[in-house]
């Protein structure tokens, strides 16, 4: 459907903007394969930083949360450079397999608050995207702003989810093999008659993969982790298929895909690590819910739950995160258990 600012001619278009934030560290590289194939050039906007974060506080109200507003930073970073902004509407079809609300409206969001003289807006309407059908019903979305040939579109949709499909599928295997690694160095020092052999910390980094990836916005988080000898593993990256169908025995009417997938990730991999760290920015709806029900039922493996936001500095993360990991290190060595 197309949206009443957008039934204009598009052949002018060019350079597409794609900002870096959001649903851009879930669907971005689909998004850029599938434009390339068109023969557009995409403009990804750079990555975060402090000023992209604080223009886009300055462009926010203050009850959106923090991601929302590194995003608003986004699409003011792109403007002057393209000839059109991709920022899609997500829809929530599915009551069990939806997204927050703010994607729906994230196209109203840079509607209303920026003058996009000279500057398209590509906003189709696109359900959750878990397969070559949904790819291509996409693409016939974004075809009809863009004036391209449908049956085009749909065979750039087909390349483009194949790409994204198998680096989805290497990124899983690659941490599987690394857990198997952990799992056969725990055997090595069981096994070791000294007792001075350890194996190295596991932990598993649950957040919304805008969050988790975002070097400015988590990365003091996964920097303090590496630099206590942790091995971290990321809870998207694992099966999201496998992860969403293990979460419904956490629960049957959680309404949030990625939600839904990160549950079924701590679900699935809880045995095999030695402790997960939540990290939320502040104020996220769902996971003000999810992480509450996670640290409320999910026992057995001891868990940090972090909330960051445009305001707070990395120290008190990094010292909350030096007495997780010293909690971990003694709880291996035997002097302290946590309970199920």
């Amino acid at each position: 459907m197309l949206l009443p600012t957008e039934g204009r001619e598009s052949r002018d278009i060019r350079r597409i903007g794609i900002p870096r934030a959001f649903l851009y560290y879930r669907y971005g590289s689909l998004w850029t394969a599938f434009f390339e194939a068109l023969g557009y050039e995409v403009v990804l906007s750079r990555e975060t930083d402090r000023a992209i974060v604080e223009e886009g506080d300055r462009l926010s109200v203050d009850e959106c949360c923090l991601a929302s507003k590194a995003f608003m930073g986004h699409v003011a970073s792109l403007l002057g450079q393209v000839d059109a902004l991709f920022v899609p509407s997500f829809g929530n079809g599915d009551p069990r397999a939806g997204f927050c609300t703010k994607f729906q409206a994230q196209q109203d969001l840079v509607r209303n608050r920026f003058r996009l003289d000279g500057c398209r807006l590509l906003s189709p309407r696109i359900e959750t995207i878990t397969d070559r059908k949904a790819a291509r019903r996409a693409a016939d979305s974004i075809a009809q702003q863009l004036g391209v040939n449908p049956k085009r579109a749909r065979k750039a949709a087909d390349g483009a989810w194949a790409a994204y499909s198998a680096a989805c599928r290497k990124r899983a295997a690659a941490q599987e093999k690394t857990l198997k690694l952990l799992d056969e160095y725990r055997r090595v020092v069981a096994k070791d008659p000294t007792g001075t052999e350890q194996a190295p910390l596991a932990i598993l980094l649950v957040a919304h993969p805008y969050i988790a990836h975002d070097g400015y916005l988590c990365g003091a988080i996964v920097d303090a982790l590496r630099e206590a000898d942790a091995t971290v593993l990321f809870a998207d990256d694992t099966n999201r298929e496998k992860a969403f169908k293990k979460s419904f025995s956490f629960s049957a009417t959680l309404p949030w895909i990625v939600n839904r997938e990160l549950i079924g990730s701590i679900l699935m991999l809880q045995d095999r690590v030695d402790g997960i760290v939540l990290v939320s920015a502040f104020p996220c709806g769902p996971d003000s819910m999810t992480d509450d029900a996670v640290m409320r039922t999910v026992q057995g493996t001891p868990i940090l739950n972090l909330m960051i936001d445009a305001q707070s500095g990395t120290a008190g993360v990094e010292t909350r995160i030096e007495s997780f990991i010293d909690i971990l290190r003694f709880q291996k060595q035997g002097g302290y258990t946590h309970g199920r």
